[in-house]
């Protein structure tokens, strides 16, 4: 709704800049309801561009189910710079030649390939980028081995970023913090864990399902978002669990938030003990310093 459509069809200004509409833009208004809806407020931007306009960047990952930094504005990509929009609460990036759109909840949006590439040309970190492309990997039919491909032929800003992102996207990861914990992992030069193995009882049926595993070495790392233990049945089934694996022969390390934003060197020390105490091999002495890059060297 605008102003002149308001006076078209005989709606009072007054209620226009009431509670039963918030202003989403530049003369640019929804109803109240409906202003929490990334699709709603997308639609809402790309009414008001050209025809060669699509949504991208930020916005396309979210709009496909990913996860991507935080972003207040709407990303699209124009075809000219001359077409660029310039309103406030919108993010208008030049598109480029080669990318790649589809028809998406009935807007025109970025591929989920190249909404990778559009995030990795924004200067997105190397961490970041990775938690888009498994969340893209997650939520969409999008595979790792493809965003290798498109990746290796990408010219665009920030190449090498996306090639090495691409690289270390996986398939049946489950949030971004478990990506963060397996680059910490990874970066320190430990050996790189699986994700989300399955464990099966003695008939082969489905047991549980764990973030990260060292199977030849039997030992499991997991997330664990909860920093209480607040239900107490949940408490003693997580007591429950832990005994089993222990009676089964498997190590269960359990990181929380503290352990990857506040102590990640000690999270890398209990995951390199427990491993030479399994006999591992070739484990670093000293830890990759690459590990303090991306997460501050904090320990």
């Amino acid at each position: 709704m605008t102003r002149a459509r308001a006076r078209a069809i005989g709606l009072p200004l007054t209620e226009l800049l009431g509670p039963g509409f918030d202003r989403l833009f530049y003369d640019t208004y929804v109803a109240a309801r409906d202003t929490s809806s990334l699709k709603i407020r997308a639609a809402t931007v790309m009414k008001r561009l050209p025809a060669a306009s699509h949504v991208s960047h930020h916005t396309a990952v979210r709009l496909w189910g990913g996860v991507a930094p935080d972003s207040a504005d709407i990303h699209v990509s124009m075809a000219s710079r001359e077409a660029r929009c310039r309103r406030r609460g919108v993010a208008a990036h030049l598109a480029r030649e080669t990318a790649r759109t589809v028809s998406h909840r009935g807007l025109t949006v970025s591929t989920p390939a190249q909404s990778f590439l559009d995030l990795a040309g924004a200067g997105v970190s190397l961490i970041d980028l990775v938690i888009a492309g498994d969340s893209l990997v997650k939520a969409t039919v999008l595979d790792p081995g493809e965003l290798v491909e498109v990746t290796k032929v990408w010219l665009g800003r920030n190449a090498k970023r996306a090639r090495q992102a691409a690289a270390l996207v996986r398939a049946g990861v489950d949030s971004p913090m478990e990506t963060r914990l397996r680059l910490l992992i990874v970066f320190a030069g430990l050996p790189e864990p699986e994700v989300n193995v399955v464990l099966r009882d003695s008939a082969g049926n489905w047991q549980w399902r764990f973030d990260l595993c060292y199977q030849s070495w039997k030992v499991i790392v997991e997330y664990d978002g909860r920093q209480h233990a607040f239900d107490d049945t949940q408490w003693a089934h997580d007591l429950d669990r832990r005994e089993v694996l222990e009676r089964l022969g498997w190590r269960l390390i359990v990181i929380q938030s503290n352990g990857i934003y506040e102590r990640p060197l000690r999270t890398l020390q209990r995951i390199r003990d427990a491993l030479d105490e399994r006999g591992a091999r070739g484990l670093p002495k000293k830890f990759n310093q690459e590990w303090t890059r991306h997460f501050g060297g904090r320990g």
